[in-house]
């Protein structure tokens, strides 16, 4: 199953979105569970990390699929930069790479944190790329060279998430414990602290943390930010507890308001967007899969996609019309959210 070239380009981002009309567009499949998924700029393919070691790309028109190989263990983490994607491991690297290589081979390799990195970003302006992980350190690095331009110290916990504002000037991150930190980019220093713990709790049974911003992004304006994760959690080692995700306003620092879906759900959040006609987006997993959409100021989701399995991230299309969502069961799925006349 493959998307026309029209069905992308066709009016794209300028039409109403609906999502009670959300419907499955495409189904693209590999052979290992899928960790992470992120579309690339130009919007012309859809990248996945997988539990085989690989990174596998799509080229969304037609369904063409081409294995990146080259890292030790399981990829999550994506970010791009120019014509280069960058991806990241749990062994604590991150290979370089052409976006659009025919055969491709990392032409760089950087050995960013120890253990796992969870995640990356890019500054709007594509001058820093920054990454996060286990050791619970920042990094900023220059993209062009992989050279290390500032390390942020300061979390006390796993760092499992960061975003760039989108004036640049400043980045947040976050950890296993809720622990949010603004950091002024430019000067290396931390400007304040913002509290997500409701996205975490200590298992005294099972004596094990568990939680973590799984999910992190602004909204286009960057008047709020968006963490997803897990609450109410009971059973650490079986992960049993609610998917949640956690506004914030990005003016006072403090949280607004919780979403919650509507139905009853056993899970994890475990990404999320904003859409620039303003709701909000979140795929799941747990007891089964789920994408749900809420508006900013509703506490319950309006609106509930039941999907065939574990989700694991999700990502947002430049045309605003396309969601893609990697799968446990190996597949990235592409959801389009646009009334079908638009497609005419």
């Amino acid at each position: 199953m493959f998307i026309p070239r029209q069905v992308i380009t066709q009016a794209a981002g300028h039409g109403p979105v609906k999502p009670t009309r959300t419907r499955l567009l495409q189904e693209l499949r590999h052979n290992s569970p899928l960790l992470g998924c992120r579309f690339d700029p130009s919007g012309q393919f859809v990248f996945a990390g997988a539990q085989d070691n690989s990174v596998q790309r799509w080229e969304i028109y037609s369904g063409r699929k081409t294995a990146f190989t080259g890292h030790q263990s399981w990829v999550r983490a994506f970010a791009f930069a120019g014509n280069k994607v960058y991806s990241a491991d749990y062994n604590g690297k991150i290979l370089v790479w052409q976006t659009d290589a025919e055969i491709p081979t990392p032409v760089q390799t950087i050995e960013a944190h120890r253990g796992w990195v969870r995640a990356l970003a890019v500054s709007p302006d594509g001058r820093l790329l920054a990454s996060c992980g286990n050791d619970n350190l920042v990094k900023l690095w220059n993209p062009e060279n992989g050279r290390l331009v500032r390390e942020l110290a300061g979390h006390e916990h796993h760092v499992y998430n960061l975003a760039f504002h989108p004036r640049g000037e400043f980045l947040v991150s976050a950890d296993l414990r809720g622990g949010l930190r603004q950091w002024n980019v430019a000067q290396g220093t931390q400007t304040r602290t913002m509290d997500c713990s409701v996205l975490f709790r200590y298992d005294g049974t099972f004596r094990a943390d568990h939680g973590g911003i799984r999910g992190m992004c602004f909204s286009r304006d960057g008047a709020l930010l968006a963490c997803t994760g897990i609450t109410n959690v009971t059973n650490a080692f079986a992960g049993v507890g609610n998917p949640a995700v956690v506004l914030f306003d990005w003016k006072t620092g403090m949280r607004t308001r919780v979403l919650r879906p509507q139905a009853n759900f056993q899970g994890t959040g475990w990404g999320v967007v904003f859409h620039p006609s303003g709701f909000v987006a979140a795929a799941g997993g747990g007891q089964g899969g789920a994408l749900w959409f809420w508006q900013t100021n509703q506490d319950n989701s309006f609106h509930t996609v039941t999907l065939p399995t574990n989700a694991r991230d999700l990502d947002l299309h430049k045309d605003g019309n396309l969601l893609a969502i990697p799968f446990f069961d190996g597949a990235v799925r592409i959801y389009d959210i646009a009334p079908p006349h638009l497609r005419l």
